[in-house]
């Protein structure tokens, strides 16, 4: 049984001009609140229906709010009847409010604005009818799984600018004496150039909405109704009933996959599981827009401002979609964080735009996971630790460690991509792609040039001396597999300081791309050139760096070329990443006051150190 849940039941409501004398002339309201249907609301996972014979209706007379915010000049009257006729919730009163929210809310239904009404209940008690059983409520037969409300008590009315049955609406006919100052034909009388401006406006609001865009050209809508109509084209039909415990799926969630429904690039299915994927597309369409998105999380913050997101309102937009408000926060109203919902979505796109570029450095080193930035010291697999024979006595002799060590660091690296005002205001999303490419390709883009930028800086690191450097004419690679052979033939022969043998046999051929075609030879050819059987056929298997030979590079080369052993038994390069997080992080923030927009900053804790010299040999490819 869930108790204790807050029902907004929104439906049809109209406003009527009083009959002269009556009612001292105040327009009067009715509601029919709720068919007494099934509903398939945000947050339920089964479609609901409230039993409107356990709908406590209260004490009369019921305040009738804007938007439940129940400060005075949000009053606009009170309810005088609240009744359930033919299965149906109705509900009529008189609208009393003389503020100038009272008098906009008047004023815009004159000129054709859809107002809807919402009626606030508390839930009590809540049965649920598993799949297959049948259920009689409110004179139907439904058949589950469906979530019966039995119990619920009502709390308050109000009027609220968007709702999620997009057939509700609201007409209000003023009083007499007002009708006078009604211009409900003001477009006819505005000038070409004002019109000329409305129209562009609307065509850049209903960008895939081509039905209401003709219909609000022709019928000469405002900018606000047209962003409203739009707002609700992109949400499911139906009255809607919230809830104040969570649901299977959390509003951002929801927000956050409706924002990558749009995004078919960023192989959304990947990230989101399939029926998180339908409730947001359920609930919100998939043509969510960046302006829309600031505007939900804005409204559930506390913002009662107009949904049309432009030039003239989006900083205060951006205020209550950033930061939550203290007096939001004492009302105990839900919030929403649209650097959260922003910052989760870039995260993942950019986890795919991170992993879509060059991996190589993989194939030839080992990983370590850093907890601070501090300096690391790593000591070289360079030890004595071949057995020796045990004398008479028993004694066993003790191995020795080299001492030859080498340190490891993680740094942070970063950059900061902004979305402007412009870009946000003409809903801009390729730019907020940009995010992807710029942070996600940016980030791999860096940590390559600066593993690379070490690995070629290695002229100490493979030398002569130590074994692990050969150079000379014959040492070219070439389809004969002579310089090969000398390569393996070096590797063959790396041996300890103290002079014992390494063993082992080399795996990975590394290469630039000027012998990518000869090293794949070498390794797939049964035969060289000669006709002769190829002895490295299937032995060395060719791993191609671009890196190696750009000349941007200290120590690159076109006719270098490498051979390592398998980085799991000894790695040429040692990679740290702080706290072990092989991926770049992105956070949204809001912009200084000075400027309008959302900045996205990328970062990347990482490190690179050369570490065990006797991985492998370079070969210089030439005398």
């Amino acid at each position: 049984m869930k108790t204790n849940r807050q029902l907004n039941l929104t439906a049809t409501a109209t406003i009527e001009s009083p009959t002269e004398g009556s009612d001292k002339g105040l327009p009067r309201f009715r509601m029919v609140a709720y068919t007494g249907g099934a509903m398939w609301l945000e947050e339920w996972e089964h479609p609901v229906v409230v039993d409107l014979a356990g709908l406590d209706l209260g004490r009369l007379p019921k305040p009738v709010f804007l938007e439940h915010q129940r400060d005075v000049d949000f009053v606009l009257g009170q309810t005088d009847s609240v009744t359930v006729v033919d299965n149906q919730l109705v509900v009529t009163g008189h609208i009393l409010g003389e503020s100038p929210k009272a008098q906009q809310v008047l004023s815009l239904a004159r000129k054709g604005f859809p107002w809807q009404a919402s009626i606030g209940a508390r839930t009590e008690q809540v049965e649920f009818v598993p799949e297959g059983e049948t259920v009689q409520v409110n004179g139907q037969e439904f058949v589950g799984p469906v979530e019966i409300v039995r119990r619920a008590v009502l709390g308050e009315v109000s009027f609220v600018a968007l709702a999620a049955d997009d057939s509700t609406s609201v007409q209000i006919a003023a009083q007499r004496k007002r009708r006078e100052d009604m211009n409900v034909h003001n477009s006819a009388t505005r000038a070409a150039a004002a019109e000329a401006r409305r129209i562009a406006v609307i065509r850049k609001i209903c960008d895939g909405f081509s039905e209401i865009e003709t219909r609000a050209i022709e019928e000469g809508w405002d900018v606000d109704r047209t962003a409203l109509a739009v707002l609700r084209a992109s949400r499911p039909q139906g009255p809607a009933i919230a809830r104040n415990t969570a649901g299977r799926f959390s509003t951002a969630q929801l927000l956050e996959a409706a924002l990558a429904l749009t995004r078919p690039q960023m192989r959304p299915e990947k990230h989101y599981p399939a029926d998180l994927l339908q409730a947001a597309e359920d609930q919100f369409g998939r043509r969510m827009r960046l302006r829309h998105l600031i505007y939900l999380v804005a409204q559930a913050n506390g913002y009662n401002g107009r949904s049309y997101i432009d030039a003239s309102n989006l900083r205060d937009a951006l205020y209550y979609a950033w930061t939550v408000p203290q007096q939001t926060l004492r009302a105990g109203a839900s919030t929403l964080s649209l650097p959260g919902i922003l910052s989760n979505l870039v995260n993942k796109e950019l986890l795919e735009a991170y992993q879509e570029q060059d991996q190589t450095w993989r194939e030839i080193a080992t990983i370590h996971s850093v907890s601070d930035f501090k300096t690391v010291t790593s000591y070289r697999l360079l030890d004595n630790m071949e057995y020796e024979e045990v004398a008479p006595d028993g004694e066993l002799k003790h191995g020795t460690v080299s001492e030859e060590a080498y340190t490891r660091q993680a740094r942070t690296y970063g950059k900061i991509f902004v979305l402007t005002r412009s870009q946000i205001i003409d809903d801009d999303l390729g730019a907020f792609d940009d995010i992807r490419a710029r942070l996600g390709a940016g980030a791999a883009r860096k940590f390559n040039s600066v593993f690379w930028a070490t690995f070629l800086n290695n002229s100490t690191f493979f030398t002569a001396a130590r074994g692990n450097y050969i150079s000379g004419a014959d040492t070219e690679l070439t389809d004969d597999g002579v310089g090969l052979q000398r390569g393996i033939t070096a590797f063959r022969k790396l041996k300890s300081p103290d002079k014992k043998r390494i063993g082992g046999a080399p795996t990975i051929l590394l290469v630039p791309p000027e012998l990518q075609f000869v090293a794949q030879m070498l390794y797939q050819s049964t035969t060289d050139v000669s006709g002769t059987a190829n002895i490295h056929a299937g032995r060395y298997r060719p791993v191609v760096s671009d890196w190696l030979s750009d000349p941007e590079f200290a120590g690159s080369s076109a006719k270098a070329w490498y051979l390592f052993r398998d980085p799991a038994v000894l790695a040429p390069v040692a990679v740290s990443f702080l706290d072990g997080i092989q991926t770049p992080t992105v956070e949204a923030a809001d912009l200084d006051f000075s400027r309008l927009g959302i900045q996205f900053r990328g970062y990347f804790d990482f490190g690179v150190d050369l570490a065990e010299p006797l991985a492998g040999v370079k070969v210089k490819g030439e005398a």
